[in-house]
């Protein structure tokens, strides 16, 4: 530790064997640890022997802190950043610590490890083509509706985090929004005794949580599959027509062009019909120069 860093520490986000070997030899030799919750961290640190000066750093006093931190580095100080659980910054306090760090030209080292949203997803059958990271769903029912409604037709898996006390009425919205067939794999309670990794579609989601309530208890990652993807249909007989008229006085190309900025259909597609109607032409021709 040459000169001034703060590290990122990723902890576990329940059975604490999931700690690094390097997050722990981190966390023995910097000067003091910024943790979202102390008290949380205390017992952290009290199981693997590690005593340290804590810094409360949450999303109430996270300015201030990061201030605090600075002049810290600034002393020659090594810090070492933590969270409740997983990777802090990441739908936690951190960010602006982390910002305000890189600001006034300290390092910053990631010391990767645990995350929910990871372990869900490897766990899930259904990322094959990347996800995309929602986090937390905003508490107002109008704000949700907004955001839900914003990722509804993306092509990767959907990934949010939930609290307990607004599970029923977010996936609720989902059902509306995405629909009830689109399948959800409910994660709750990840690495810890009551772990849960559920999948079903959405519409049966809320029946499977009110038949045990028990399910509705812990943090939770969702992850709802991909919008589907609707299969490409041929061209219309408007887009046919439009197509043909302009083969008639225009080379293919300009054709093709044209016919795309007209209709709005892909390109491709016309591409494809247009080598057809080419075809077609030139055989007819071909057949009226032999007789």
């Amino acid at each position: 530790m040459s000169q001034p860093t703060l590290y990122v520490v990723a902890t576990p986000i329940g059975n604490l064997g999931d700690i690094t070997l390097r997050a722990l030899e981190i966390l023995k030799s910097v000067d003091a640890i910024a943790a979202e919750d102390t008290r949380h961290t205390s017992g952290l640190l009290s199981h693997f022997g590690v005593v340290k000066k804590l810094i409360a750093v949450h999303q109430h006093n996270e300015q201030q802190s990061a201030e605090l931190l600075v002049a810290r580095l600034q002393a020659g100080e090594n810090i070492a950043l933590v969270t409740d659980a997983g990777t802090p910054a990441v739908s936690d306090p951190g960010a602006i610590v982390i910002a305000a760090v890189r600001a006034a030209g300290f390092k910053v080292v990631p010391i990767p490890g645990a995350s929910a949203v990871i372990a869900a997803l490897s766990a899930s059958g259904i990322c094959e083509n990347g996800f995309t990271f929602v986090g937390f769903l905003p508490a107002s029912g109008s704000a949700r509706k907004k955001v839900l409604n914003s990722v509804a037709k993306h092509a990767y898996t959907l990934a949010f985090y939930e609290a307990p006390h607004r599970i029923i009425e977010s996936i609720a919205d989902m059902v509306v929004i995405f629909g009830a067939e689109r399948k959800i794999v409910i994660a709750r309670e990840l690495t810890k005794t009551f772990e849960t990794i559920h999948q079903c579609s959405l519409g049966d989601a809320i029946k499977w949580l009110e038949a045990d309530t028990n399910q509705q208890r812990g943090e939770f990652v969702l992850l709802v599959e991909p919008a589907p993807v609707k299969e490409t249909e041929g061209l219309g007989d408007e887009e046919i027509r439009v197509l043909k008229t302009l083969l008639a006085d225009l080379p293919l190309k300009q054709a093709v062009k044209l016919a795309t900025e007209i209709t709005g259909a892909k390109k491709n597609m016309i591409y494809a019909h247009a080598l057809e109607i080419q075809s077609a032409l030139e055989l007819k021709s071909g057949l009226k120069n032999d007789n």
